[in-house]
């Protein structure tokens, strides 16, 4: 018997976690066909070495968030495990559906089972309308045009989210569906550590920020202790898409609008690191590559020994330099770093220790709350000097200790076993004499292992190879590429 299926506008839910300024579900509900908001927790992903549980639990709490404030219309999202294309086999056996999402910004995975998608969707002859997330564009040959795109796409009024009535797929009818499905259990651990997901925890992160937070932004950003408050902590809400950059970004215009003088360029610096965001995302869609090697292919040429144990010491925060040991044991435990300690722990492992940055690009990216692709891997690369295009620096930790964490409360709070010592001995205990290890009941290499590299050794030797190595042909001629296609017009 044969029977006309009835359409329906399915929205694909990646990393766009919102109901407000969310272009592609506004596109779908400007359809007469009932809507349905689909989270498929993909195996691939599930079983990728760049996520972990603290990225799904997120995610999961973003959702159970969405559910609640649908609630009021008789829906919710309907959150199966599987393969996105097996879903949508499924759903196409009832219905005549219709796709909508953003454009993926993610690792080469993803990118490939969009790919995946594009073969179905052109084989079933289902229609899929993408939009831009982010306001990052595909298919750029340059930088030319991409700052006037970008700034048009981000000045574009918000999209408010309100479905008429019925419009949604009603909760009877998402219950049918789940019966076909693997479904997926949405309750997370709950943690003090870590900050919790959701599109209204990004509104209130947000407006505690610009109600008085932002006010030592400026101040406190290189702080390990003090940025934890004062930095926006917007981030991971950025990164899972509770809040949109155009929300972000707008907002902040706002707020300048109203604010002169110091607190002005506060909220003026803030706004123009949310630009360079934008700008390392572009760079990743533009060169993918960058997940696996080296931007500049004159460094492709350099040759580190993996070391596990070296790897596994810093991971643990057990290289017997305080600062790298407090901030990677912070790191692990609450998915949270300042920028500065994320360079500084970059540019340890890499330098000092020697190892490849392809080593701990999957670490990094399971223990950051906020992973996003686009910024995490030029990011690493520019911190590890293998662009060809930035300044090299090399962070000394102890000197990055002593000027950002001067009375040593990080490092005592994530390195207790150094609460014996005096202050002045903090950030150096190999420092101390033997008298004063008596005196004070600290021994190095029993209570707090002793520096496992010299810093000032390895430092000369990395510095020396890599500025050696940027008088090499190919990275110059390579420096010159990316310049001209990566560089923003009228550069000084």
């Amino acid at each position: 018997m044969n029977f006309e299926k009835k359409e329906l506008s399915v929205v694909w839910l990646k990393r766009d976690l919102r109901l407000s300024d969310h272009e592609a579900l506004n596109h779908a509900l400007e359809t007469k066909s009932p809507c349905l908001l689909l989270y498929v927790f993909e195996e691939i992903l599930l079983n990728d070495f760049h996520y972990s549980p603290r990225h799904f639990d997120f995610i999961k709490q973003s959702i159970v968030d969405l559910n609640k404030q649908l609630a009021v219309l008789n829906t919710q999202v309907l959150c199966v495990k599987g393969s996105v294309i097996e879903v949508f086999d499924t759903l196409l056996k009832r219905y005549s559906i219709t796709l909508y999402s953003h454009q993926e910004t993610g690792i080469g995975l993803t990118f490939s089972r969009d790919k995946a998608v594009k073969r179905w969707v052109n084989a079933k002859g289902v229609v899929w309308h993408e939009f831009l997330q982010q306001g990052v564009f595909r298919r750029l040959p340059n930088r030319k045009k991409w700052i006037h795109l970008w700034s048009a796409h981000m000045n574009q009024p918000l999209f408010n989210f309100s479905p008429a009535e019925g419009q949604l797929l009603s909760l009877q009818l998402i219950s049918d569906l789940e019966v076909q499905f693997e479904g997926m259990d949405l309750n997370t651990t709950q943690s003090k550590w870590f900050q919790p997901g959701g599109e209204r925890n990004a509104l209130r992160y947000l407006n505690s920020f610009y109600g008085g937070r932002y006010l030592n932004y400026q101040k406190h950003i290189s702080k390990p202790d003090l940025a934890r408050k004062s930095c926006s902590r917007l981030s991971p809400y950025i990164a899972w898409g509770n809040i949109s950059m155009r929300q972000v970004l707008q907002r902040t215009e706002e707020e300048k609008e109203q604010e002169q003088g110091k607190t002005g360029r506060a909220l003026t610096s803030f706004g123009s690191r949310l630009r360079w965001q934008a700008h390392f995302i572009q760079k990743f869609e533009m060169e993918c590559r960058m997940e696996h090697e080296s931007i500049n292919k004159g460094y492709h040429a350099l040759v580190k020994e993996k070391r596990q144990d070296y790897l596994l010491a810093w991971e643990t925060g057990q290289t017997g330099i305080p600062m790298v040991d407090a901030a990677m044991r912070c790191l692990v435990t609450t998915g949270y770093l300042n920028f500065r300690m994320r360079a500084l722990v970059v540019s340890f492992v890499i330098h000092q220790l020697w190892q490849p940055w392809q080593a701990i690009s999957g670490f990094l990216a399971r223990q950051f709350l906020d992973f996003e692709p686009g910024i995490h891997f030029p990011q690493i690369q520019m911190q590890a000097g293998e662009t060809g295009i930035n300044t090299l620096r090399i962070y000394n930790p102890v000197k990055n200790g002593m000027e950002h964490d001067k009375e040593g409360k990080f490092v005592l709070q994530w390195l207790p076993e150094l609460h014996n010592l005096p202050t002045r001995f903090l950030h150096t205990p190999w420092e101390i004499t033997p008298m004063e290890s008596t005196l004070y009941d600290f021994h190095l290499g029993k209570d707090y292992p002793a520096p496992i590299v010299d810093i000032e050794k390895t430092r000369e030797k990395a510095s020396r190879t890599l500025w050696n190595l940027q008088k090499n042909s190919l990275v110059k001629k390579e420096s010159k590429r990316i310049l001209n296609r990566h560089t923003l017009p009228n550069r000084n």
